[in-house]
């Protein structure tokens, strides 16, 4: 379960770092404040990480019984991220300083940077995903031991009853011996 938080971990800021460097690089964003779309821009991005990282975390959108799962994901994890960002950008003052990196213009709040703010929203968002993920491992693995143990218990009695028999008549027939291999 601890592998599955860290694979979730590395893959939410991997996509999250994606979607940043497209903002950064790409779109010349250095902070959501600083660009024409402010923080209506912050929250579209933020959405935008969510929907991705719903589609690809967990049971991704390419697995054979992942589709809806994978929408519902994308669905809430935008919600989420819209919820994380706010937080961010109200609650979270802390300065970082990337011009180093060429990822800003000079310090700014968590909140503000691209490349800080959806990395951390999309490794919260993926490592929940993945975590979600490890109850399908178990459930298979419970379903083969009951029903190993289903098989175990079957006697030689095997109940018969007619649609017209009444409920309280119960009659066992004794099941046919199995075929002797020579």
């Amino acid at each position: 379960m601890l592998k599955r938080l860290f694979v979730g971990l590395f893959l939410g800021a991997v996509v999250g770092a994606i979607l940043a460097a497209a903002l950064v690089q790409g779109l010349g964003v250095m902070t959501f404040d600083g660009s024409a779309l402010g923080a209506a821009g912050a929250y579209l991005a933020a959405a935008l990480t969510g929907v991705v990282t719903g589609l690809v975390a967990g049971k991704p959108i390419w697995s054979a019984d992942g589709k809806i799962e994978a929408g519902l994901k994308a669905f809430f994890g935008a919600l989420i991220a819209l919820g994380g960002m706010f937080a961010l950008r109200q609650w979270v003052h802390v300065d970082v300083d990337l011009t180093a990196l060429k990822a800003s213009d000079g310090a700014a709040e968590i909140g503000q940077l691209p490349a800080v703010s959806l990395p951390l929203i999309a490794a919260v968002l993926a490592g929940f995903f993945e975590l979600d993920n490890t109850a399908d491992k178990d459930a298979k693995q419970e379903e083969k031991g009951s029903s190993a143990a289903s098989s175990a218990g079957k006697g030689d009695k095997v109940r018969v009853a007619d649609e017209g028999e009444a409920d309280d008549a119960d009659e066992v027939e004794e099941a046919a011996p199995a075929k002797k291999r020579r």
